[in-house]
């Protein structure tokens, strides 16, 4: 039996927007964060210990992270290679480079001959040397289109035609590489991919028309003992013969993440026999408030009232809260900031209701039959934010309502009809001047 631990789409460097910078370090909490998380991934593989770590993709959040972000990853990883436990590294489509192909922030790994590490930055079979004896590991990058559109022999195909051409490509590749299978040996498809059967979260916007959908048909296959997946962030099982695992990623990367555990996978790794399971980790909680304060007579008191301290303690929190333009002057924004002290890190949003979600007034029920300007002067009474500028509004309303009289008077109400002369045309235009 072969330990193994499987993670993916650590995504360091990401959502510093939600973080603020620690005065000891000069570094982004969020930064932070993710190194002292993927810190706990390491330390779990090197307790156990396992004798495999597999990394599904998305190191960073694109090919050309900054390099003290490359170095924090790095110190991490670089305590396998001191504990001898072999580690492949799968390119994802974060860290595919725009200029060329490869992973740039990966395939350093292989140009340094980094002992016991193996970059996946192409669809091959690597077997790899174990405490417990060999493993054969498929490696399947990210596929983009792309490379496809740009050859001849995809002119005039339409986008289905392509994704076709490309699965097919893909179906006759991998066919290639299990036939060189050794029968007798464990075997793990490594794969950095968006499986028709997943439920996707954000990470299918961030690459649509980039990439194309797997079918789980092409992963479920007996010579496989274990299917390792990254790109798709929310921890799922797709397949229990063969297993076939998203671990999901290590830390929250944006609010569309609130309510996913995170974490990673321990494999058991045998021949028709593996077994896994996922623990999860204690990342730092995202936390959205929204509050409808619209009806309230005291808005900022139901705001504070929703702000409990055990609520929000060093969350990433958000809060949303729904008024109406007459309530702002009621909100004290520094009181709100005063609250959230606790928080790690807070965004409020307010939000303005129509004023056609309003309820009608009782005054202007259907059983009523107001003229226009009746109906605006009930209205109006009724807006104690609107009294100063009320006159002003009915005179202009008044103004609106004698060109309307004029216009209607002047216009043919039947066939036959005369058209206006031309002073009368003069007199309605010398009207509508006065009135502007």
């Amino acid at each position: 039996m072969i330990k193994l631990l499987h993670l993916s789409d650590i995504h360091m460097g990401s959502g510093f927007s939600h973080g603020r910078i620690n005065p000891e370090t000069g570094l982004n909490s969020r930064l932070e964060d993710f190194v002292e998380t993927l810190g706990r991934c390491i330390d779990r593989a090197l307790s156990e210990p396992v004798d495999l770590v597999l990394f599904g993709g998305d190191a960073f959040p694109d090919a050309t992270p900054p390099p003290y972000v490359q170095e924090a990853f790095a110190n991490q990883f670089r305590r396998l290679a001191d504990a001898q436990i072999p580690t492949v590294l799968l390119v994802g489509n974060h860290d595919q480079h725009s200029q060329g192909q490869g992973g740039a922030s990966l395939c350093i790994y292989r140009t340094l001959g980094v002992p016991g590490f193996v970059v996946g930055d192409r669809l091959d079979t690597h077997v790899v040397q174990t405490r417990k004896g060999p493993v054969q590991v498929i490696t399947l990058p990210w596929l983009t289109r792309s490379t496809l559109l740009t050859r001849p022999a995809a002119e005039g195909l339409s986008m289905t035609e392509v994704n076709q051409w490309l699965g097919d490509r893909l179906r006759l590749a991998l066919e290639g590489e299990i036939r060189r299978l050794d029968a007798d040996i464990p075997t793990v498809l490594l794969a950095h991919a968006m499986v028709d059967t997943a439920s996707y979260g954000a990470e299918r916007f961030l690459a649509v028309g980039k990439g194309f959908t797997v079918p789980i048909s092409l992963l479920a296959r007996p010579c496989f003992d274990y299917v390792a997946l990254g790109h798709v962030h929310r921890h799922q099982v797709l397949c229990d013969q063969p297993p076939i695992v998203y671990p999901g990623s290590i830390e929250r990367v944006d609010f569309s993440e609130e309510k996913e555990d995170k974490g990673f996978v321990l494999v058991e790794l045998e021949r028709e026999r593996t077994t896994f399971e996922f623990c999860p980790l204690p990342v730092r909680r995202f936390c959205t408030i929204e509050v409808d304060v619209s009806e309230a007579d005291d808005p900022q008191a139901e705001l504070l009232q929703a702000l409990s301290h055990d609520r929000i303690q060093d969350a990433v929190v958000r809060l949303i809260y729904h008024l109406r333009s007459s309530q702002l002057d009621q909100i004290d924004s520094t009181a709100l900031q005063a609250a959230l002290t606790a928080a790690h890190s807070v965004t409020i949003r307010p939000e303005l209701i129509s004023q056609l979600t309003r309820s009608r007034l009782p005054e202007l029920g259907l059983g009523n039959q107001l003229d226009p300007l009746e109906a605006l002067r009930t209205y109006l009474t009724n807006r104690d934010d609107l009294r100063d500028i009320a006159t002003d509004i009915l005179e202009a309303a008044q103004g609106l309502v004698s060109v309307e009289g004029h216009a209607w008077l002047n216009l043919p109400n039947s066939v036959g009809a005369s058209e206006p002369t031309q002073e009368q045309a003069i007199e309605s235009q010398n009207t509508q001047l006065r009135l502007l």
